[in-house]
């Protein structure tokens, strides 16, 4: 038996017909083509898998579809830059200019993990950003490099607010 949900996905209203078991991140990937969301642990321990549900950072792997009914849900593939531009998001752009990206497997998870983080408190400190990412694992950066890019992404979020 499957159930239609409707919902908001990177802005676009969207409406798929899903298995009431189906995991969001099965759904993005099998489903909707849309391969940005990694899926490394199916247990919520690694934050491959964090996407941006009302507006709130949630990890897929372990989140079932039909909570999406009615939701906003926005993927890496809708962090994007300035509107009709072709720009990165500010915190893309932070990760590429400081080197906050190895093997890239948990950028998507790192990148949704440090917008919510950066939009929560935009003014973060080291002690922030670490303690922020505690449900995120790299296995290659270690780390420095990743908090580097969140706190540059940070201030460079808030530049663009300022504008």
């Amino acid at each position: 038996m499957t159930v239609q949900i409707s919902f908001t996905l990177n802005g676009r209203p969207t409406s798929v017909d899903v298995e009431p078991a189906t995991l969001v991140a099965e759904l993005l990937r099998e489903q909707l083509h849309l391969t940005g969301t990694h899926i490394g642990c199916d247990t919520s321990q690694c934050g491959a898998c964090v996407v941006h549900l009302n507006g709130l950072p949630v990890k897929s792997c372990t989140l079932l579809a039909p909570a999406l009914d009615g939701a906003t849900l926005l993927t890496i593939e809708g962090l994007t830059g300035a509107p009709g531009s072709n720009q990165m998001h500010p915190m893309q752009e932070a990760f590429r200019e400081h080197h906050g990206l190895q093997c890239g497997f948990c950028t998507p998870g790192m990148l949704m993990t440090a917008v919510a983080l950066a939009t929560e408190k935009p003014d973060l400190t080291e002690a922030d950003v670490r303690h922020g990412l505690e449900g995120n694992i790299c296995r290659c950066t270690g780390y420095q490099n990743i908090v580097i890019s969140v706190m540059a992404g940070a201030a460079a979020m808030q530049a663009v607010k300022g504008e």
